[in-house]
């Protein structure tokens, strides 16, 4: 029979330390495992020793971020293993071997000498800002608190995963309108500037008057390449200034607002809103993370600021006792099923399940208009291109043509 010192949390939250007896380790992981303990460190008694060193390690801020989706990765590396059986102690050394950026290898390092120290994961959590936000850290904090911590990682990997997806669908539909319409520009800037000038050499020495569109085309022209610098130094001290703004609590609120009325664009918006308050709203409360620290998160992570000001609203309506979808149904950004839906879910106690089906109904929304908008950018775009290469064209052919025909005669 063996000695195994451990580490670990009791489902009330509890820091437990203490030795158990078992034959091998894999026995003594059963038996922590089935007194519902989250396991921190599991190590033989007398092999445990020259780590001792370690543990006032820690506790300093990482100011160091993660690779962008190396998160997700790490988030559900770590619930396998958990739920596998590994305590959380050898879960992190084993995901700081292996991370690829030096923010989540120096993050996984904190952590670890942080459980060595007695931390919580969470509490170590909290000096790594920079890669977990707060709620991630929440459901986290109901992982140790309910004694579920595979299954809290889990469902918080399910839900990394679902954002990242909505995240790509947003990507998909912005990217080609943007690419498109900065060929449009070059493109008209290099006719422009580049193919119009060599005309009006010809053009002057005809002597003759010119089209009105020939007239108007030669002169936006001249004009752009007599102030090609200034329109650049003005656009980008007009982009400085709307990002400055953009920046205060003000400016940010009525960007929001504004990006929510633009036509096509903007109820595309609202639905990923919709989306993502649904999501994480229903993760939340699914993980027993409280109603209020709930409301909390979910207005930060909405990613519109008139989507997080009605949050905040109903958040103190919720405190003074009233139910969420009495708020709601005086917020216009909130749609009627949606307020609806809440509704009934707070009466029948199902309110996690209904937010998840919010949340599919306008995934699928998202996915359609995004496929849709796709299908109706590239006609549009061709024919912005169409006409305005063939304004250029007719301006500068026009009176090629009416030459031609003078000198025919």
């Amino acid at each position: 029979m063996n000695h195994f010192k451990y580490a670990a949390k009791s489902p009330e939250g509890k820091h437990l330390e203490g030795t158990i007896s078992a034959t091998t380790k894999a026995d003594a992981l059963a038996q922590l495992r089935s007194k519902n303990l989250v396991l921190l460190s599991l190590s033989e008694s007398g092999k445990g020793a020259g780590r001792s060193a370690r543990w006032s390690l820690g506790g300093g801020k990482v100011k160091k971020t993660a690779r962008k989706g190396e998160l997700v990765i790490f988030t559900r590396q770590l619930s396998t293993m958990v739920g596998a059986g590994l305590s959380l102690l050898e879960s992190l050394e084993v995901l700081g071997h292996q991370a690829e950026s030096p923010g989540m290898k120096a993050c996984c390092e904190s952590m670890v000498a942080d459980l060595r120290a007695g931390s919580d994961l969470s509490n170590s959590m909290e000096n790594c800002p920079k890669v977990f936000s707060h709620l991630y850290i929440n459901m986290v904090k109901a992982g140790e608190v309910s004694g579920q911590m595979d299954v809290i990682l889990a469902r918080l990997a399910d839900y990394q995963e679902e954002s990242e997806a909505l995240s790509r669908e947003i990507k998909l539909a912005m990217t080609y309108p943007v690419i498109s319409m900065i060929l449009v520009v070059a493109i008209t800037a290099f006719l422009m500037m580049g193919v119009v000038p060599t005309f009006k050499g010809v053009f002057e020495s005809m002597g003759s008057e010119l089209p009105a569109i020939t007239e108007f085309v030669l002169n936006l022209s001249n004009t752009l390449r007599e102030n090609v610098l200034m329109f650049i130094a003005g656009g980008a001290v007009l982009t400085s200034l709307l990002v400055m703004f953009k920046r205060t609590p003000r400016g940010s609120l009525l960007w929001d607002r504004a990006i929510l009325k633009v036509p096509v664009f903007g109820p595309l918006m609202k639905k990923v809103c919709l989306a993502r308050f649904s999501r994480t709203f229903s993760t939340l409360i699914r993980s027993g993370v409280p109603i209020m620290s709930t409301l909390d998160i979910v207005g930060n992570t909405a990613g519109n600021g008139v989507v997080e000001r009605a949050v905040t609203k109903s958040r103190e309506s919720v405190r003074n006792g009233n139910l969420l979808s009495e708020p709601l149904s005086n917020e216009p950004v909130f749609p009627p099923m949606v307020v609806r839906m809440i509704a009934i879910g707070e009466r029948t106690g199902a309110l996690e399940a209904l937010l998840e089906k919010i949340s599919e109904f306008y995934d699928a929304q998202v996915k359609a208009q995004v496929k849709a908008l796709t299908s109706l950018i590239e006609p549009l775009l061709i024919c912005v291109m169409g006409f305005v290469v063939g304004t250029v064209v007719l301006s500068i052919f026009i009176p090629i043509l009416d030459m031609a025909g003078q000198v025919g005669k």
